[in-house]
């Protein structure tokens, strides 16, 4: 293998480094591209609020290369860290992480994307000069063009390393060896790919079969989900606008996993519905979608974001009352009435999901489980109260931890004694102590947990 490129000479300049905001506008889609993993890196922004922030600086037409390139990044972060790692001799400094977010993107580019490998270098090149780091021209050349003679190599020397095979922050390979023994590679493999692209068909206003025949007329291809009567699970993304009928409510983007939650709540006509934490309000469409002369109150504790699920609402045609709302301090918007049904979509890990969101391997720590379990815990006492005797209360997550899933629910369990679980038969999914568990990938799906609960006078 070649030296690794020496740093000394940089740690003595000085640093040219400016803030994001203050760099020209319409930026190679590389720097862009630099920016936005650098605010999930190094700022914690997640990667939906970095494109927000960063994608105008660039044309509209690279926006799906950066977005490609950002996933990809994130999605291979341990590892693209590992091949710099043996690139360079030392690490870059702190303030000019914008560099090595640059480098990890030039690296990805060269290894995973279809790139010619001299565009790669001299894009990346030009991409520091746009990010005013002039400096690290040369750095930037060396380090890539040693990326593509030592490709083979480095990518076999990443085999002996857990970290940067799988691709996954050491703690949560741990985690995932914890609860799944013998199904966590199978995790890990799907996790580092992206999900598939699936729909759930409007079905008051038409037939799966129906739909399915149109986007056969626009040249998609899509199957029937197995598990989930609305759903249809397309063979390649498509742009919504490209979806027939998308405006006027025929259909919505869905994972079939999180399709599961109306039909297993199974509301009916004259209830009155809880849809806790409900934002982006795709579970509490379907559920209105399902149900005839129901009535669903929303709330969420973001205010912006039940904006979202006003918009979603809007586009299907339907209607639910929106609260913003803390689910672990209900009276400051509970009307006193109690609910029928009620859908708690807890705030998690979301270790489920890992393949849609890859930058939860940058954001989430090992010290957040706690938090998160002792929140969805006080959610479900409180919540416990708004439901009537003889309703039925839905407990899901996106996590594939035990202790966020049926650990939790036993322990709600045991502590009321007027909760009683509803067995949950399925074809999907793994039983657990309580409740069933998909893994990620699993039938195509997401990984998701759901436990019933019933109220017992």
């Amino acid at each position: 293998m070649a030296i690794p490129i020496c740093l000394a000479m940089v740690n003595n300049l000085p640093s040219h480094r400016l803030s994001c905001e203050k760099i020209s506008a319409m930026l190679n889609p590389r720097a862009t591209a630099a920016q936005i993993i650098y605010s999930v890196a190094h700022d914690g922004l997640n990667l939906d609020d970095a494109f927000e922030r960063h994608l105008k600086q660039s044309e509209q037409a690279s926006h799906s290369f950066i977005k490609a390139m950002c996933f990809g990044v994130m999605r291979f972060y341990p590892r693209l860290l590992f091949f710099l790692s043996k690139l360079i001799d030392k690490p870059i400094r702190n303030k000019e992480k914008l560099v090595e977010c640059l480098l990890l993107a030039g690296i990805f580019e060269i290894y995973y994307m279809q790139t010619p490998s001299h565009a790669c270098v001299s894009e990346a090149v030009k991409a520091g000069l746009d990010l005013k780091k002039n400096w690290a021209k040369g750095l930037i050349n060396a380090v890539l063009r040693s990326a593509l003679r030592e490709q083979d190599s480095l990518q076999q020397i990443a085999k002996d390393n857990e970290g940067a095979r799988a691709a996954h922050p050491k703690w949560l390979i741990r985690l995932f060896k914890k609860h799944w023994p013998t199904e966590y590679k199978a995790i890990i493999e799907a996790n580092n790919q992206a999900g598939p692209f699936t729909l759930r068909v409007n079905l008051q206003k038409t037939t799966r079969e129906n739909y399915l025949a149109s986007l056969t007329s626009k040249g998609i291809k899509a199957t029937p989900c197995p598990h989930s009567a609305a759903g249809l699970q397309c063979e390649t993304a498509v742009e919504v606008n490209e979806l027939p009928g998308f405006v006027g409510g025929l259909v919505s983007i869905q994972d079939q996993a999180a399709q599961l939650a109306a039909n297993l709540l199974a509301p009916q006509s004259g209830e009155r519905i809880l849809d806790a934490c409900a934002a982006p309000g795709g579970k509490t469409a379907h559920l209105l979608e399902l149900g005839e002369n129901i009535n669903i109150t929303a709330i969420d504790i973001s205010e912006p974001r039940l904006q979202k699920v006003s918009e979603n609402l809007d586009r299907l045609g339907l209607s639910a009352e929106i609260k913003q709302g803390d689910a672990q301090d209900p009276e400051k918007w509970w009307d006193q009435n109690k609910f029928d049904r009620i859908l708690l979509d807890a705030p998690c890990s979301a270790t489920g999901v890992i393949r849609r969101h890859p930058d939860i391997k940058l954001l989430r720590l090992p010290e957040d489980i706690e938090n998160l379990v002792q929140t969805q815990a006080q959610m479900l006492s409180r919540l416990w109260p708004l439901l009537k005797t003889g309703g039925m209360l839905l407990y899901s997550t996106c996590s594939i931890l035990a202790e966020e899933n049926d650990q939790q629910i036993q322990q709600f369990i045991q502590n009321n004694q007027n909760a009683r679980e509803q067995i949950i038969s399925a074809e999907w999914g793994h039983a657990r102590q309580h409740g069933r568990q998909i893994l990620p990938g699993e039938d195509g799906m997401d990984g998701f947990y759901y436990t019933l609960i019933y109220k017992e006078a």
